[in-house]
């Protein structure tokens, strides 16, 4: 595990108790100007005050598209435009981030969208959605020119990773007959291309570059995002970011605050593609910033939340549902997984 940790924590730190009215020392030496600016700063902060916890927000999210949404607020946060201090944190596969999200050691997460599902059901609807982040990301490459459509795909082995989500519920809708060889992320996928003959895998974003950049025979064979739009009416779905329901019934106000800090850091990572990218290999989300500013405008990355979440979610989910109850956790999700402001 890689934590994401805060940037400028002394600079934070200071800013903190700025806020608070400034140190005991200060106030018994200032001037009565200088007190009734901090009365000032400490009024003007008052919503900000409000909207603390007693740790930070922990959320975490997986190497890649998802977590490229997310990296910005950590500049938010060094430049005092956060709403709350966040505990950024950083992993290779989903099963490393449900255990901890199930035992209340994370406050929200960025998983696969069926997933999410799935955990609501398990945990008799401790999970909520409160935000779409990614859109369609997934790919076919190989090596050579041997597939133009889904039909090429038949009988053939496709690596890929994501077992029981996104992925293989994508390839399986697409075409039941594929036979998939799965690795538990994306890197062991390319380092398997590059030493297996004739190798066809499915990849995401930013993977897909870093692939072709690495070995420039791979090409870029089908879009997935473009093979589901041509047999369904829904859009392709990778990702939602959840919350705990207990955590968003307890702090609400910090939910809301979260996805007002989360629509600016995913605007940020569509249009500071310099900053983003440079981030992104800081905290170890894309090897390297060349990869990430390449790849970023591919990643489909996205903060769709309230009515807009709830029918594109759910009308995916329903595809999925249909195609294979299990993808789901056998039930569609009730109206309450899907988290509003009250």
């Amino acid at each position: 595990m890689k934590k994401f940790v805060s940037l400028l924590l002394a600079f934070s730190l200071a800013r903190c108790l700025a806020a608070c009215g400034g140190s005991a020392s200060s106030a018994v030496s200032g001037s009565a100007a200088s007190s009734e600016a901090a009365s000032s700063e400490a009024a003007s902060s008052e919503a900000a005050q409000e909207l603390s916890t007693t740790d930070a927000l922990r959320i975490a999210g997986l190497k890649g598209p998802t977590t490229m949404g997310l990296v910005n607020l950590l500049s938010m946060e060094a430049d005092g435009t956060a709403a709350m201090d966040y505990d950024l944190q950083l992993y290779g596969a989903a099963d490393e981030i449900v255990p901890l999200l199930m035992k209340g050691e994370l406050d929200m997460a960025a998983i696969p969208a069926n997933l999410a599902a799935t955990l609501y059901q398990k945990t008799n609807g401790g999970i909520q959605a409160v935000a779409v982040n990614t859109l369609g990301v997934l790919y076919v490459v190989e090596q050579g020119d041997t597939v133009q459509s889904m039909a090429d795909l038949k009988g053939r082995t496709i690596l890929s990773t994501g077992k029981g989500t996104t992925p293989e519920y994508v390839l399986r809708y697409l075409d039941k007959d594929v036979t998939i060889e799965y690795y538990s992320e994306a890197t062991e996928v390319t380092a398997q291309m590059a030493t297996t003959e004739d190798a066809i895998a499915v990849l995401p974003q930013p993977y897909v570059t870093a692939a072709g950049l690495q070995d420039e025979t791979l090409r870029v064979a089908l879009n997935l995002t473009e093979e589901w739009n041509k047999v369904a009416d829904t859009q392709l779905i990778t990702g939602v970011t959840v919350v705990r329901k207990e955590y968003a019934e307890e702090h609400p106000d910090v939910v809301a605050a979260f996805l007002t800090d989360y629509a600016k850091s995913v605007e940020a990572a569509n249009t500071d593609l310099d900053g983003t990218a440079a981030l992104c290999e800081e905290q170890g989300v894309v090897a390297k910033a060349a990869i990430a500013k390449k790849a970023l405008p591919n990643c489909n990355i996205v903060c769709l939340t309230g009515d807009e979440l709830k029918a594109d979610a759910a009308a995916y989910l329903q595809v999925l549902f249909d195609a294979d109850p299990a993808a789901v956790g056998g039930a569609l999700p009730g109206d309450d997984f899907y988290w509003t402001a009250e």
